[in-house]
């Protein structure tokens, strides 16, 4: 057994090993930003209720907007970075941007300003978003694409792990005050930037490759049937999962102290984190539908606890089944896009995808919000529940084979 068990250590340090450098800075630079990012929106929710005096309906629109904004603009990062044939230039405006506007935070005094610096933050999420994730298909070998991703994402957890951990310990030292962690946070998000500045070469385009634009129709032809079921399940899965400030405010609902709230968050990430790895490794030798299925079963399970939920241990539950979720489905999604669409068009395809993505995000979460206002909490979560259980049926139904992606050229 101790044989067995070191001869799987190699081998997991020997993948570790295969994964480019540039996957590796690039996920720094993403968990740089996440601990900037969460360190605020582990509060927001809270500080836009408390102190702001929003409603529940106010925040889900609010925040289904902002990631539907960012979601969105990575249709036209992504279709620019193929056309330009670099990423990198875009990628390092777009997490400029989103540092740029971690100062407004603290200094918002109503809904205004608040509102615009989150949509600001999110447009410079969008604008990054595509042409990085193609940068990391363009330098990863395709054998190990899921493997890559899934590092990727689990260091981008691990900065969603860490930022609520700081917001904590932040606010007990300093009374609850969300202004002046919001100023804390702007120091990771300018480390981001100068990471990827220094850290990240971006490869060298084939010579005579003509530019074209990429979202020309005999481009768009490109992207074939296989393509587009994995942007259909992206939107339905979207759909299945509203915006994870409703965990926090889950959170608060059942009386946890308003300083350790984002340790609920904290509870997620490390989980999102632990999973994303081996699931993306997992995803390079199974069947992506069958993955997929297992990730929908346990939000269903996730939106169950959420909903029954009187004690806080009961939330914490739920959210660590959400994580698992996360884990088991984010990075294998992205795995699909690279392995479905031409290489010249990966941006583009990335874009299209978070286009589906965005327009989902937003109406899941006005609807989580209006449920929320309207017959309370549990009803938000079971209602994710069921949705949830509607798009296990019909991955069922059409068929296991029909939704895997196969290998295109490179």
């Amino acid at each position: 057994m101790a044989h067995v068990n070191a001869d799987r250590s190699m081998d997991r340090k020997r993948a570790l090993a295969r994964i480019p450098a540039a996957v590796w800075a690039l996920g720094l630079v993403s968990m740089l930003m996440d601990i900037s990012s969460e360190m605020i929106h582990s509060l927001l929710p809270m500080f836009m209720v408390g102190a702001l005096g929003m409603s529940a309906f106010a925040v889900g629109l609010i925040e289904g907007l902002a990631e539907a904004t960012a979601l969105i603009v990575k249709v036209f990062s992504g279709a620019l970075s193929d056309w330009l044939g670099k990423r990198k230039g875009l990628a390092l405006f777009g997490y400029a941007l989103g540092a740029l506007t971690k100062p407004l935070f603290a200094i918002a005094s109503g809904p205004g300003l608040l509102v615009g610096a989150r949509l600001t933050d999110r447009i410079g999420k969008g604008i990054r978003g595509a042409p990085r994730d193609a940068l990391v298909a363009d330098i990863t070998p395709p054998e190990i694409r899921g493997a890559a991703f899934g590092l990727r994402q689990a260091l981008d957890t691990a900065g969603a792990v860490l930022g609520p951990l700081l917001a904590v310990g932040l606010m007990l030292l300093w009374a609850n005050d969300f202004r002046a962690v919001f100023w804390v946070a702007v120091v990771p998000g300018a480390l981001s930037v100068l990471v990827l500045l220094l850290g990240v070469r971006e490869p060298t385009p084939q010579q005579g490759t003509p530019r074209t634009n990429p979202i020309r129709r005999e481009n768009i032809r490109q992207l074939g049937g296989a393509y587009w079921r994995v942007v259909l399940l992206g939107a339905v899965f979207t759909l299945a999962r509203f915006s994870e400030a409703f965990l926090v405010l889950r959170a608060e609902q059942v009386h946890i102290p308003i300083a350790l709230v984002p340790l609920v968050m904290v509870a997620m990430n490390l989980v999102y984190a632990a999973c994303a790895y081996p699931f993306g490794k997992l995803s390079d030798r199974m069947r992506h539908t069958r993955l997929l299925a297992w990730g929908l079963a346990v939000l269903i399970a996730a939106d169950v606890l959420l909903a029954a939920a009187q004690h806080w241990s009961v939330v914490i539950a739920g959210v660590a089944l959400w994580g698992i979720h996360m884990g088991m489905t984010q990075g294998l999604l992205a795995t699909m896009v690279a392995d479905t669409a031409p290489a010249g068009l990966r941006g583009t395809a990335y874009g299209v995808f978070n286009l589906a993505s965005g327009i989902a995000i937003l109406a899941a979460s006005a609807i989580a919000g209006l449920l929320w206002d309207a017959y309370g909490p549990s009803m938000t979560f079971w209602a994710g529940g069921g949705f949830a259980l509607l798009c296990l049926v019909g991955l069922r139904w059409h068929g296991p084979g029909a939704a895997t992606p196969g290998r295109v050229p490179n």
